[in-house]
């Protein structure tokens, strides 16, 4: 039984007992949650822990001032970006690990919160940082971007279907005035926003903005791409992601060791597969969960195990 309605309202965690189930928690085992957001999914996991230790990222002060009222000796905190999971892990000791938990997207609290520039609810500055002190925030994307850059990350990132159009609208009115509050960009682009559809549109250009701000893509490769190294053969990795983009490249890493292209064979013919895949399709959210937390609608959660293969990742 999933014990996601007893969650606060900061961060209520998606799919947290099949997230539990499919990590295989020991005990005494050693684990990481590379996207602590609002911390639920590390706190019921560190519940199962004894002798063993958690160690949790992420880039966000807000999820660090969470972290501390987890404050206990088998939880370590980590403010990092996930991109650095290898070397931070080097650092304390703690490789190989058990388990890997990657929960991408947008933590309830960061949408909830105006000024930080994430939801289209509210008006607030054009931000969408996830690390409120790097340099890029949606609002230089905005002013900054060539109509073809721009062209690229809706059409890429948000598929949006009018991209094209999108971009050149944006390029035009920033011209008469700059664009620096969500209510400034909602008033710039309705004249491309379709009727009737206007929340799913601009979800979709605030989530290509988000992407591209936040580098979410590049970071989520070279992440993955260190869990072959990180992972001791048999340890679970655990990936739940929120659109098609990000699905793609897990269940292709997943499967193949890479992005992209097929398999690679040895001289033998053998496949050089880090990891075994044991969801064939993605878990996918009960209807009871969608009821009472709509972020879960678009989650697909896909689990893979470590295979003995060694990896030169």
């Amino acid at each position: 039984m999933s014990t996601f309605h007893n969650d606060t309202a900061y961060h209520r965690p998606v799919m947290l007992a099949e997230c539990l189930d499919a990590l295989d928690l020991r005990p005494d085992g050693r684990y990481v949650d590379v996207t602590f957001g609002g911390g639920g999914h590390s706190a019921r996991m560190l519940e199962r822990l004894t002798t063993g230790h958690l160690y949790s990222f992420d880039q966000d002060a807000d999820a660090e001032q969470e972290a501390a009222k987890l404050a206990q000796p088998q939880f370590t905190f980590i403010r990092a970006n996930f991109r650095d999971l290898h070397q931070e892990l080097a650092e304390r000791n703690a490789l190989p690990v058990d388990g890997l938990l990657a929960d991408l997207g947008v933590s309830s609290h960061q949408f909830d919160t105006a000024e930080r520039g994430f939801s289209t609810r509210f008006d607030g500055p054009l931000d969408m940082r996830m690390d409120p002190e790097g340099e890029r925030t949606a609002a230089d994307v905005v002013a900054d971007y060539s109509e073809a850059e721009l062209h690229r990350i809706f059409g890429m990132y948000g598929e949006v279907t009018n991209a094209r159009t999108l971009a050149q609208t944006v390029v035009s009115a920033r011209r008469a005035q700059a664009i620096r509050t969500i209510g400034d960009l909602k008033k710039a682009i309705a004249s491309c926003t379709p009727r009737g559809k206007e929340n799913k549109y601009l979800a979709q250009v605030f989530q290509a903005l988000r992407i591209e701000v936040n580098d979410e893509m590049s970071a989520l490769q070279e992440m993955l791409l260190q869990t072959a190294q990180v992972l001791r053969p048999g340890g679970r990795l655990v990936v739940m992601s929120y659109h098609s983009l990000e699905d793609r490249l897990v269940k292709n890493f997943m499967a193949k060791g890479k992005f992209f292209g097929e398999v690679e064979k040895d001289l033998f013919g053998h496949q050089h597969r880090p990891f075994d895949v044991l969801t064939r399709k993605p878990v996918e959210a009960s209807a009871e969960e969608i009821a009472i937390n709509s972020r879960a609608r678009s989650a697909k959660l896909r689990v893979a195990v470590r295979s003995s293969f060694k990896s030169d990742f």
